[in-house]
């Protein structure tokens, strides 16, 4: 059994080559909104109930066609407020479930990563064929509905496998080469962008995406109200701004339009991206962005540096 995952090696947070960010930023700041669709009734996984209730699962089945209906508007409207372009985590059936919503983001320039398909069909228990089917129908949906080549990848439903990575990274060079396939969401382990291990050699790297940031993990995992919430964003802005000051660093709320857009939580949210936008010295973009300039500017360095200081293991 291996004794870690083997994505990436050990990289002490201290004494790394300093990352500059576009206009000598402090912090790369990014909204990651998952843009979901859930099946009332879908395939059953073995290793996971896509619902904690038996069919039919109203609740969670409405509340998260709340948000498709109403919350992403709301959302959508306080982004465009501070100027920030989303980067969405996309389930690759919304384009034909709902491609309104498709097009809006698209008006926007918004980015498009995927999320899989559906958010209620697994990773687990795929052979490696069915996960790369999966994976090549999700970034062909994107680029047909956007004309956008998908760089980014969140396992649906976090349901990660130990190939994942190594199949976006060979589906996208496929695809379009270094435009596609370059970056990961799924690994939170730290809060700069790492080069990230892959089996093609590709130059493949993980951006952070703050899970606990992510509004389902603040309200329905760790049940914080919304004022904790709001709190909670601006004191990690703060920290990593600090840090942010010697080495440039990497802030994501990823937010889901059923939990941060219902009206009593919409709040806590804008104050947080008024007070993090008010910062002048904060690059607001997107994760492809994000990824980009780091591959170009910083990636060789950092993939010498673990070398020589750890001896690449």
């Amino acid at each position: 059994m291996k004794e870690d995952p083997g994505f990436y090696d050990y990289w002490p947070y201290d004494n790394r080559p300093k990352i500059s960010w576009p206009g000598g930023a402090r912090l790369a700041f990014w909204v990651a909104p998952n843009i979901e669709f859930y099946e009332l009734d879908p395939p059953a996984n073995p290793h996971r109930k896509a619902w904690p209730q038996p069919y039919p699962a109203i609740p969670g089945y409405s509340i998260r066609d709340y948000g498709n209906r109403v919350g992403h508007a709301r959302q959508m409207a306080v982004l465009d407020k501070y100027g920030i372009r989303g980067s969405i985590s996309l389930s690759t059936a919304l384009c034909d479930h709902h491609p309104e919503i498709i097009a809006q983001c698209a008006q926007r320039d918004w980015e498009f990563f995927s999320h899989g398909i559906y958010n209620t069909r697994y990773t687990y228990g795929m052979s490696p064929e069915q996960e790369r089917d999966m994976i090549l129908d999700s970034m062909q949906s994107i680029h047909r509905h956007t004309g956008q080549h998908c760089a980014g990848y969140l396992a649906p439903a976090l349901s990660h496998s130990e190939l994942t990575l190594d199949l976006f990274a060979e589906v996208g060079t496929a695809l379009a080469g270094p435009d596609a396939g370059f970056y990961t969401c799924d690994l939170f382990h730290d809060d700069q962008p790492t080069p990230i291990h892959t089996r093609s050699g590709k130059p493949f790297v993980s951006i952070p995406y703050s899970l606990e940031m992510n509004d389902t993990i603040a309200y329905v995992v760790n049940k914080i109200e919304p004022r904790r919430y709001g709190q909670m964003l601006r004191d990690n802005f703060d920290r990593l701004y600090q840090e942010g000051a010697t080495s440039g660093t990497v802030m994501c709320i990823p937010t889901h339009n059923y939990q941060v857009s219902c009206p009593h939580r919409l709040r806590a949210f804008e104050e947080a991206l008024e007070y993090i936008t008010g910062h002048s010295d904060v690059w607001v973009t997107t994760g492809r962005e994000i990824a980009r300039h780091y591959l170009d500017n910083h990636y060789q360095q950092s993939v010498a540096d673990i070398a020589a200081s750890s001896g690449g293991h």
